[in-house]
């Protein structure tokens, strides 16, 4: 590996833990409706891992993001209450866990950055029990026209600067059209502009 690459993979994880410290405040709201054996799609440097109920048993986390020496990452996992594995792993590909292994799926700002985001939410349906919940926090397309349209024309760039988030996916059609049934759904405008502050929370099942 060569000693740019070396210095990429090494600062990533820093970068985006210091960037993901600012949406600290919406999690407690999104994870507690988390229970049983979890998947965590999107798990990232472990900031949910204290904001997770007493009703969690386990956290599966997988994320392409290597995190390996990065010792904040290591502490959360371990003052962690129950047992937490973590794979460097894409979501959009086949995730190597059996049909209905899991109780919850969590994903929190992880919609945006997969390339395939429907063939992810298909698996994340796959691996989770009939009756069990998928469960997040995103960001995505604004109901407001006039931003809405702000966010198609600079997502091109926006997607070149961030390592491929995008601020223009329709999150609840998304996490609908591969069959969740979505019980609940909140949207709001969070801190900061507005094309990066359209949130979608909510709640959806596997029928």
């Amino acid at each position: 590996m060569g000693f740019r690459k070396s210095l990429k993979t090494r600062l990533k994880p820093r970068l985006q833990d210091w960037a993901m410290r600012f949406m600290d405040d919406l999690r407690p709201d999104t994870v507690c409706d988390a229970e049983g054996e979890v998947l965590e799609v999107g798990f990232g440097t472990g900031r949910n891992l204290r904001h997770y109920p007493s009703a969690v048993k386990s956290v599966t986390g997988v994320d392409p993001l290597v995190t390996e020496g990065f010792a904040a990452v290591d502490a959360r996992i371990a003052e962690a209450s129950f047992p937490v594995t973590r794979t460097a792993l894409r979501a959009d590909g086949a995730l190597p866990f059996d049909a209905g292994r899991f109780d919850c799926v969590i994903t929190t700002w992880t919609l945006c950055s997969i390339p395939d985001a429907t063939a992810a939410l298909a698996e994340m349906r796959r691996v989770l029990k009939p009756g069990g919940r998928y469960v997040f926090i995103e960001h995505g397309v604004a109901e407001r026209a006039s931003t809405a349209r702000w966010q198609d024309r600079l997502n091109p760039l926006w997607r070149r600067l961030t390592d491929g988030c995008n601020i223009n996916r329709p999150i609840d059609r998304l996490v609908a059209g591969v069959g969740f049934e979505l019980t609940s759904l909140d949207r709001f405008r969070a801190k900061g502009p507005g094309i990066l502050a359209q949130m979608y929370r909510g709640v959806a099942t596997r029928r």
